[in-house]
Order: C-alpha cells, then sequence, then structure tokens
C-alpha cells in the first residue's frame, strides 16, 4: 500500500511556480512604451541627418556648378583680355602717334591764337581749344593754373575736360603731374584753410582722366594706363597714407583731401583690400559729400554697407544714411520715412535747446530758424529724389518752411535804429562829441554834423564760429548735404539770411507714422544698432 503524495513538495516543486504580480506587467508595458519612443526618437534624428545630408549635397553641387560657371566666364574674359592686348596696344601707340604729330603741327598756330596761353576764353568751344592747347603741349603746370583759376566756369570745364585730355600723348602721367603741386602733400609756399582749397580741381581732374584712358575695345574694364605711371600713382596713395599723421588722424583728415584720395585709387584702379578698414573710416567720415555712397561701392565696401548706414543713423546723420540705403538698395532693411522723421525731431530738438541755451541768446532765433530751414530742405529734397511723396507727403514741411521764411523777411524789414546811449545834438540830430573831448589836448570837434554812425542790421550779423564749416561749399561735384560742423545743414550755402527776434512760430506737428510725431521718442528696428 503506497503512501499519500505530500502537498507541500508537489506546491514547491519547479512545475508549480506563482504567476506574475500586476506590478511586474506594468514594468514590462512601461519599458516596452520606453523603447518604442526611443526608437521612434533615433527613426527621426536619422531621417532628418539624412536630409540634411540630401540638402547640403544639393547646396554643395548647386555652389559647383556656380563655381563652374564663374570659373568658365573667367577663364573667357581672361582669354579675351589677353587676345585683345596686342589690338588695344596697337591702337593706343597709333593714337599717340597722330596726337604727337598734330601737336607738333598745330603748336606754332596755337601759339598765334591764345598768344602764348593767356588768352581769353568766350564760349565753349574756345574753352575747349584752351584746353586742348594744354593738353598737347603737354603743359601740365599750364592746365592746373588754367583749371584753378576759372572755377567759376567749372561746369563747361567738366564738360570738356575729358575730350581734351583725350589729346595727351600721356593723359595719365599729365594729370599726375598736373595735381601734383597739392595731391598727395601741399607744396605750396603760401596756403589758406578756405581761399586755395583746390581739392575740387583735382578731384575734377581725376574723374576727367577715367574716358581718357579707358581700352577702345573692352571700355571700362580695363584702363590703358602704363606700369610706370601705375607704380607712381601707388607711391603717390602710400604717400598721401603716411602723412596722416601730419594732417591730425583720421578724424582730423579734411574732405576734400579724403575726397581727392579715394577718386585717385578708383582712377588707377589701386584699391586695395587690406585697406579697406581704412577706407571705410574715411568714408564714413565724409559721408555727407554728394558723390560717397558711389565711391564706397567702387571701393568695394558692398558688403560693409549695413555697417556703415548703422553707424551713420547712431551718429544722427540719418539723411546720408538713406542716400547709402538707396545706392545698395536696402531700403528694406532701412525703410527710409522713418530715418527722415527722426531726421526732423533730432533737429528740432536741435533747436529747442539752442533758444533754451543763456549762452546764444542774442542769436538763439537765428540759430534754430537756421537748423530747422537745412533740415527742411534737406528732407525734401531726399523726398523728391527718391520719389517718397507718396509714404511721405512733403506739403506740411513746405507749409513750414514758408512760415519760416515769412518770420525771417518780416525780421529783414524791421528799420535800424540807433542805439539808446548815442549822445546826440538837439539842433540837427548829429552825434555829440565825446563828454571829456574839451580836456583833450589833440581833441577834433567839427562844426558839421557828423553822419550817423552806421549801424549794422540785425539781419548781416556775423555767423559765429561753430556755425561756418570748415571748408567753403564746393561745386556741383562738391555738393554737400550736410557741412561737416554741423551734421543738419546740408545746403549751408543755400541758408538764408539770419532771422533774429523773438521766434514765434508756432511748431508744426509732423504727420504721425509709427511711434513718430506723437511725442514718444523714435524706436529703432533692432537692426539699426548693434
Amino acid at each position: 500500500m503506497g503512501s499519500l503524495p505530500d502537498p507541500r513538495g508537489e506546491f514547491n516543486s519547479p512545475t508549480h511556480q506563482q504567476p506574475p504580480s500586476f506590478d511586474e506587467f506594468q514594468k514590462q508595458t512601461s519599458l516596452m512604451t520606453t523603447c518604442t519612443l526611443l526608437w521612434k526618437e533615433l527613426t527621426d534624428h536619422f531621417t532628418w541627418l539624412e536630409q540634411t545630408l540630401l540638402t547640403k549635397s544639393d547646396s554643395l553641387k548647386s555652389k559647383l556648378q556656380t563655381l563652374d560657371t564663374q570659373t568658365n566666364h573667367s577663364l573667357q574674359i581672361l582669354d579675351k583680355r589677353q587676345s585683345t592686348i596686342d589690338d588695344s596696344v596697337s591702337i593706343a601707340v597709333k593714337k599717340a602717334e597722330e596726337l604727337k604729330s598734330v601737336a607738333v603741327t598745330s603748336l606754332g598756330e596755337e601759339n598765334d591764337v591764345f598768344g602764348g596761353g593767356e588768352g581769353e576764353v568766350d564760349d565753349s568751344d574756345g574753352l575747349l581749344l584752351k584746353l586742348r592747347f594744354y593738353c598737347r603741349r603737354m603743359d601740365a603746370e599750364g592746365m592746373w593754373r588754367f583749371v584753378t583759376g576759372r572755377k567759376k566756369e567749372l561746369e563747361g570745364i567738366r564738360a570738356q575736360m575729358p575730350v581734351a585730355l583725350g589729346d595727351c600723348v600721356d593723359p595719365a602721367r599729365f594729370v599726375l603731374e598736373a595735381i601734383s603741386e597739392v595731391f598727395p602733400v601741399d607744396k605750396r609756399a603760401e596756403k589758406s584753410e578756405r581761399a586755395n582749397d583746390l581739392g575740387w580741381a583735382c578731384v575734377l581732374m581725376l574723374e576727367s582722366l577715367i574716358p581718357a584712358v579707358i581700352d577702345p575695345i573692352l571700355g571700362n574694364s580695363r584702363l590703358l594706363v602704363t606700369p610706370s605711371v601705375k607704380e607712381r600713382a601707388k607711391e603717390i596713395a602710400e604717400t598721401w597714407k603716411k602723412s596722416l599723421d601730419l594732417r591730425g588722424g583720421l578724424e582730423n583728415v579734411k574732405t576734400p583731401d579724403v575726397h581727392t584720395f579715394l577718386q585717385h585709387l578708383i582712377t588707377f584702379g589701386i584699391v586695395k583690400k587690406e585697406d579697406v578698414d581704412l577706407y571705410r573710416k574715411l568714408v564714413v567720415g565724409s559721408a555727407w559729400r554728394k558723390q560717397m555712397p558711389k565711391l564706397a561701392v567702387s571701393l568695394g565696401l558692398g558688403e560693409k554697407m549695413p555697417d556703415m548706414i548703422e553707424e551713420l543713423i547712431s551718429r544722427g546723420q540719418q539723411v546720408d544714411a538713406v542716400h547709402f540705403t538707396f545706392e545698395v538698395g536696402l531700403e528694406d532693411r532701412f525703410p527710409p520715412v522713418p530715418l527722415l522723421k527722426a531726421f526732423l525731431k533730432d533737429a528740432r530738438k536741435a533747436a529747442d535747446s539752442i533758444l533754451d541755451d543763456p549762452n546764444n541768446s542774442g542769436r538763439a532765433a537765428h540759430l534754430a530758424a537756421r537748423k530747422e530751414q537745412s533740415a527742411l530742405r534737406a528732407v525734401i529734397k531726399c523726398i523728391e529724389e527718391y520719389k517718397l511723396e507718396a509714404k511721405f507727403p512733403s506739403e506740411n514741411l513746405r507749409k513750414r518752411l514758408e512760415q519760416l521764411e515769412k518770420t525771417k523777411n518780416h525780421e529783414k524789414r524791421k528799420p535800424s535804429t540807433v542805439p539808446a546811449n548815442k549822445r546826440t545834438r538837439a539842433n540837427n540830430g548829429g552825434p555829440m562829441p565825446p563828454a571829456k573831448a574839451g580836456r583833450s589836448t589833440n581833441a577834433y570837434v567839427s562844426s558839421f554834423p557828423a553822419a550817423l554812425a552806421h549801424v549794422r542790421s540785425p539781419s548781416h550779423n556775423q555767423y559765429p564760429a561753430a556755425g561756418v564749416p570748415q571748408y567753403p561749399a564746393g561745386p556741383s561735384m562738391y555738393g554737400s548735404r550736410s557741412p561737416p560742423s554741423n551734421l543738419y545743414a546740408y545746403s549751408p550755402e543755400a541758408v538764408s539770411p539770419s532771422l533774429i527776434g523773438s521766434y514765434q512760430v508756432t511748431p508744426m506737428s509732423y504727420p504721425s507714422y509709427g511711434s513718430y510725431g506723437n511725442g514718444v521718442p523714435p524706436v529703432y528696428h533692432q537692426a539699426y544698432y548693434r
């Protein structure tokens, strides 16, 4: 008879295990969820990497294709330039021989016509003949004296100078010799800060030289300047840069000298990449010059133009910034209308500060009106030049300018009065002799009534030194937008006479535009300031 099995042994046998708990099931579920999420994350990451690689690969292929296209284009240009060298040189040599022959045969005739180079010029044809007279003789000194002595005929000289320089055997050397008296260093014995500023003449001749030396086949892409002359031009540029310390550094260098230097670089094609920072500082320091935006582009400053515009805005030269903006097509990044309104607001604040300055009590009204008028004229001209009338109507600005003009004319019509402390005779109105004249041994008292002492009209007071630009306003090629000493006065020669007395004109509220015109300080986009 067999024994009964032990129930505890059956319960503890390996084949009889306890089922897993619910907590263990939850752990397994959580682990599966985590693995699923990790798998999805890894899948998305590798998908993104694949897409990024494909995008970069396509971009790289596009850049390689563009590079190949540009390389082929550059090689074609180089081949064309190389193949046309002989033809261009032969044309230039033939032209030089012809000019030499013409100069020799006409030398005696021109001496008879102009009397040795001192004849008068009555019209444009006579002016051209006169200029050709000096060019054919390669008389650089005579040409320089002729040009600098006829600044009033600047427009006519500018029109005829390129034609006349075409008659030079070596026009590049001729121009360098002509301007050598004042550039790169002023060699004159007697110098004057204002009357003898001849930078305009240097720029005129350098600008006129370009059409005379362009390649007859390739045009402006290649200038026919001999290696010796080009090397001399480089030496002149280096001499000018070394003389900056003698000129007072970049901060004190004269704007006409800067303009001449930059035009010299462009004319002879000797711009250096390592000097880009120097060019940038020079352009920003003379940004109010009319030609500076175009010069900046020619100097290769296109990539630095946004930073230059931001710097001009931070300096309060918003109108200059607008000119640079339109030159490089950055109107979307730097909207011109807010800049112009900010400029007017700053000018108005400056005028109010002048009125509140106790040191300018006698001249405050005149200076404030002059500053506001200059700002209004600059903005109106900018609106007309870039056709911004639809975005910024100038009607209110013109009314304000007209109001200031009427106030000025009213003050000018006021009669001059004799000061109250003048002692006058009762019978004829003449001035009394000094109170102690009889005591003086050499005192002379006339028996005739003396003429009334001339009292200068308030409208003819002399401008203060701070209001006069350091250099005289140049011709149209030096058309200024704002003088160096005043960021708001854009055309000092066009500013009206002085305005003195009460400045009781009603301030005009400009039409609001965003945050402008509502009494709130203008807030610029972050791109305007860094």
